[in-house]
């Protein structure tokens, strides 16, 4: 994800987030619901959180999805979704009981293998039980019904994220929770699965998910969209996107590319930034490795209170506020990286977020760079220059549940590998880089695992260096 920060984002109205002129972004805590404990595990019992330090009620326990079948039907008329999901996942224990996310809706039936299961809610928390008991290791099917007007999720100086509605769109978009506004889920980036979406609208609207679109199904008044993400993927970047959009096909290496802009958004230099992305994706790729998905694209939306760009998996999301001035500061180009690391290399939990942004931001220095604009290296010497910068008090390795999207974790994260590169030169730097993408792809991954894979690779002791810049209170020395 990218955010502005700084004068130029003040804005009190952002939708995912408020900031404020030169303060660090902060996250308020958020509430923990009522049926969470934090008591240990009960057996048979699927925990209704999977203990992410940051977030311990984000998630459940107890099995792990190998795939989401949904069928969303929406009709921008009365606002309301009809939902038939099914969730096809592998028990890590037996269970007698396992909990689902769901924010809103009136749930019809849930069925489990076709047998029907009783269910109950408290807050977000759907709690399952099946008829019969789950063998652990055993393969199971869970199908909900559902239906209701989707809402966004609140909190206090948080803003909305998840399933939000425009004048002439609807989409969805944010982090750290956003799929369980719109179908039930295993809501943590830890539980990654395929994706099948078939999303039924109005024939007049455009429709925009995940993937390769696989082909269009049409009813008096209504069509069927069917998109499929063959690569594994963090439930907070499924996105939907439903209304006025103009939308530009091409195809790039063989893949297909699909660039939705939302139809009163004036062609010129929004169009501009993100037709770049298939170029922009071979930059990239030239350090990183192959692009990791099978298809390109982008989705702009028009929303005054929003004012941030998100990695939703091969089709970022953006708010044409953030690149209407032509890009100049790379944003295309930071959540592109985020499809290597971010998307492809996902958080193990919350607590690694600078793998995701520290990563993007350094992505987002090399093109600016590689466009004419300032260099890797003032950008870096930019930042450091700033003795009293904020950044030098929050630790982007662990900064906190109510910081986890702070500005270090973007800066101070992407100061952090360069400094690796200053310490072990360019070659086994983008060595390390490169290499990481590819044995961590589709999986999940910690800091521990990098600093690993980074000692690894260039041969030196890196403990120190790691230490100080990602954990470190005050400024480093300079590598």
């Amino acid at each position: 994800m990218d955010r502005r920060f700084g004068a130029a984002a003040a804005c009190a109205a952002l939708i995912l987030v408020g900031c404020s002129a030169g303060r660090p972004i902060a996250l308020p805590d958020p509430p923990e619901p009522q049926s969470v404990s934090s008591s240990p595990s009960v057996p048979g019992v699927g925990d209704p959180g999977v203990h992410d330090p940051y977030f311990a009620h984000y998630g459940n326990g107890g099995y792990d999805v190998t795939a989401y079948a949904l069928k969303i039907k929406y009709d921008p008329a009365s606002g309301n979704l009809t939902g038939d999901v099914t969730i096809t996942a592998t028990a890590k224990q037996e269970l007698r009981q396992f909990n689902l996310d769901l924010h809103g809706f009136t749930i019809d039936k849930i069925e489990i293998d076709k047998a029907a299961a009783t269910f109950s809610r408290a807050a977000d928390e759907l709690t399952v039980k099946p008829a019969t008991a789950i063998a652990s290791g055993a393969t199971f099917a869970t199908r909900v019904t559902y239906a209701g007007i989707p809402q966004p999720i609140t909190g206090s100086g948080l803003g909305s994220t998840g399933f939000l509605k425009s004048d002439e769109t609807v989409f969805v978009a944010g982090q750290p929770e956003a799929a369980s506004t719109w179908f039930p889920v295993n809501d943590h980036p830890s539980d990654k699965a395929l994706y099948t979406i078939a999303i039924t609208a109005p024939t007049a609207s455009e429709v925009i998910s995940n993937g390769v679109l696989e082909g269009q199904d049409k009813q008096p008044g209504w069509t069927t969209w069917r998109w499929r993400e063959d690569q594994p993927m963090a439930s907070y970047l499924a996105t939907l996107a439903i209304g006025k959009f103009r939308v530009v096909e091409s195809t790039h290496k063989g893949k297909p590319v699909r660039i939705a802009i939302a139809a009163r958004i004036p062609v010129g230099q929004v169009d501009e930034a993100v037709a770049k992305t298939p170029e922009i994706c071979d930059y990239l790729g030239g350090f990183f490795g192959d692009y990791p998905f099978d298809a390109y694209g982008a989705i702009v939306i028009d929303d005054p209170r929003v004012g941030f760009a998100l990695e939703t998996q091969s089709r970022p999301i953006y708010a044409a506020s953030m690149i209407g001035g032509g890009d100049r500061g790379g944003i295309v180009a930071h959540e592109l990286t985020h499809q290597w690391f971010g998307d492809s290399v996902s958080i193990a939990d919350w607590r690694q977020i600078w793998l995701n942004e520290g990563f993007a931001t350094y992505g987002q220095w090399m093109w600016v760079e590689h466009v004419g604009g300032d260099t890797v290296d003032e950008s870096f010497e930019d930042n450091f220059s700033n003795a009293s910068s904020a950044i030098w008090q929050v630790a982007p390795g662990d900064p906190g549940r109510t910081r986890v999207f702070d500005r270090s974790v973007y800066y101070r994260g992407a100061m952090t590998l360069h400094a690796l590169r200053l310490t072990v030169g360019d070659d086994k730097f983008f060595q390390i880089l490169k290499t990481w993408a590819a044995e961590k792809r589709n999986g999940n991954a910690t800091t521990a695992e990098f600093v690993a894979h980074a000692e690894k690779i260039s041969g030196a002791e890196l403990s120190a260096l790691f230490d100080a810049w990602l954990f470190g209170k005050g400024r480093p020395a300079h590598p």
